[in-house]
């Protein structure tokens, strides 16, 4: 039971990729939220039940039903927030399995009767794959493979077409204090495109995000594409296939664009990269969290709690456009993208 948020459900499929390959006889059922579902909703083998948190209680009511008379051998209950462990309750298992105490919440403990190791310092990722220990099995390799339909690939080709060096930027995380000013995002995709990129700005249909692509597009000298609000999950894995690289907050789209295998120009300082960061490749990220740390607390990151938010307002104002643009230069020499002199 995994059922939010995109990033975070994006780090369970390799959990699920290993459990197919080591146990190939387990039925695996997954409970992911409604948008999620999109996303992973398609994976072979797996059998999925959609949680709505938008519902309320009907939403709960609705994952129970789906689940009457049935009893799991493993309920690995990856996620730690009240309405979780409550929805955790439509789920009868001989074995819970929930995280370490140090990771609990929200009464996590009573709704659990094994615990993953306890161990900090860990990506994300790592942390999710740790839920299959308890059964006798360990994660080796990552691996994805979120399936694409060939509508979102044709979708992705007329947006995109041949095969221009491009950069998409999504600027916006649900987290607003992650995001970076506005000023800044333009003089990098003026950057970008004065060296001959093809840039792309992308984004949800919300109003914020409109409204922030927007302010993007008026701030640029030479407008990129605008494709904000145009997209669906699937259509966005589409568009990174044809992509090089993305300019991006700690975000959803950062770890669709690792899951990929789309190198990621992160922007970090309100949270830990080695934690929350793209999982393959951090070095296109530009890392000021332990600078913020300093600033805002006034000792290093090493000596504050792993997983420690730095959500301050101005906390991004430490990534300054000269080091984008060199993550930017350094990664399309890497890529050996034909870009202007």
């Amino acid at each position: 039971m995994r059922t939010s948020a995109i990033g975070d459900v994006t780090h369970v499929v390799p959990l699920v990729r290993t459990l197919q390959e080591k146990s190939p006889g387990t039925r695996l059922t997954w409970i992911v939220g409604k948008l999620e579902r999109k996303l992973v909703g398609d994976l072979p083998g797996v059998e999925f039940v959609t949680f709505d948190k938008g519902a309320g209680k009907a939403g709960i009511r609705a994952v129970r039903d789906a689940l009457a008379g049935r009893r799991f051998d493993a309920l690995l209950h990856m996620q730690v927030a009240l309405r979780s462990n409550l929805l955790s309750l439509a789920v009868k298992a001989d074995r819970r399995i929930g995280y370490d105490r140090a990771r609990s919440k929200d009464l996590h403990g009573l709704f659990v009767n094994e615990r993953i190791p306890a161990r900090s310092g860990e990506h994300v990722l790592d942390a999710m794959a740790s839920f299959i220990e308890p059964l006798g099995l360990k994660q080796t390799e990552v691996r994805w493979d979120i399936p694409v339909p060939a509508e979102a690939h044709e979708w992705a080709a007329a947006q995109l077409p041949g095969d221009a060096p491009t950069l998409l930027v999504s600027p916006m995380s649900s987290h607003t204090v992650r995001n970076w000013r506005v000023e800044r995002y333009a003089a990098l995709i003026d950057h970008a495109m004065a060296r001959g990129a093809r840039v792309a700005l992308v984004g949800g249909p919300s109003e914020p995000e409109r409204a922030l692509a927007d302010a993007v597009l008026a701030a640029v000298r030479e407008a990129p594409m605008d494709l904000t609000g145009k997209d669906t999950l699937k259509r966005f894995m589409a568009l990174l296939a044809r992509s090089h690289m993305i300019l991006t907050p700690d975000s959803g789209p950062m770890h669709m664009a690792n899951a990929a295998g789309i190198k990621v120009l992160g922007l970090h300082a309100a949270s830990n990269p080695d934690r929350s960061g793209p999982y393959s490749d951090r070095r296109w990220c530009v890392d000021k969290y332990d600078a913020a740390s300093r600033k805002f607390f006034g000792k290093p990151a090493s000596e504050i709690p792993w997983g420690t938010k730095i959500e301050k307002p101005g906390v991004m104002d430490l990534v300054q456009v000269d080091e984008m643009i060199d993550r930017f230069e350094v990664c399309s020499a890497h890529l050996k993208l034909a870009l202007n002199r």
